[in-house]
């Protein structure tokens, strides 16, 4: 076996020698420097090195070494091709949850995208102070309105809420709370400071996200059964 070896090392190191000798006329050496060209013989040299002992160890076992390394090498190369096509897989990944979850936001670049629901609205998942938020598009209120579960949810003082703002609801008229949110976020669209209500107990099912935040964007349209948001850089 230390024979067999010293014969793999030597053909490795020849076949080294080879491609420096190769390497002087010109071809390669014009794209490759003489340190890099070097570098390279002898990385040659010793992968053939390191392949003739994995052969050699394995040698009685030849078939389930080759289907091992064959299995690792499909694995390596979609671990590969899954870290250089990450951004166009999230975005195809994020399209499909958009289609299965309401509310899911697509983001590309400065626009967040999102499918309008069976029921016909636009649900959102925004995050609230951080906190997860189910709200519906309403550009008819003029302010981002939430529950008080949603509230609560967010961090928001209820304790020292004081509902002093007239809202319309679909249980008539109330009094709000006005808050300021320290972040709200829809995709990849962030907003800090953004001015609030807060309904009281039992006067509103749903989050609503008004207009103190759509005001803020860029843009915001909505094209056929997309809800289509445009945040500044």
């Amino acid at each position: 076996m230390r024979n067999y070896l010293h014969w793999v090392f030597l053909l490795g190191l020849l076949f080294a020698l080879v491609l420096l000798i190769l390497g002087d006329d010109g071809a390669m050496i014009d794209r490759l420097s003489t340190h890099e060209f070097s570098s390279l013989a002898i990385n040659v040299a010793l992968a053939v090195f390191i392949g003739a002992i994995v052969l050699t160890l394995f040698r009685e076992r030849i078939s389930k070494a080759l289907e091992a390394g064959l299995f690792w090498t499909v694995i390596a190369l979609v671990l590969l091709i899954g870290y250089t096509y990450r951004a166009e897989l999230r975005e195809i990944g994020d399209r499909v949850l958009a289609e299965l979850m309401p509310g899911w936001a697509v983001t590309r670049g400065r626009t967040v995208e999102i499918a309008r629901s069976r029921a016909g609205d636009f649900s959102v998942g925004a995050q609230v102070n951080g906190a997860r938020v189910a709200m519906v598009l309403d550009s008819g209120a003029s302010a981002v309105v939430l529950t008080q579960e949603a509230a609560k949810a967010a961090g928001l003082p209820l304790e020292v809420l004081t509902y002093t703002v007239n809202v319309d609801t679909a249980n008539g008229r109330t009094r709000a709370a006005p808050v300021t949110l320290d972040r709200l976020a829809v995709g990849g669209i962030i907003e800090r400071s953004v001015p609030a209500l807060i309904a009281p107990p039992g006067q509103l099912r749903t989050n609503l996200l008004g207009m103190s935040f759509l005001n803020r964007l860029e843009s915001w349209e909505v094209r056929g059964d997309k809800l289509m948001m445009r945040g500044y850089p």
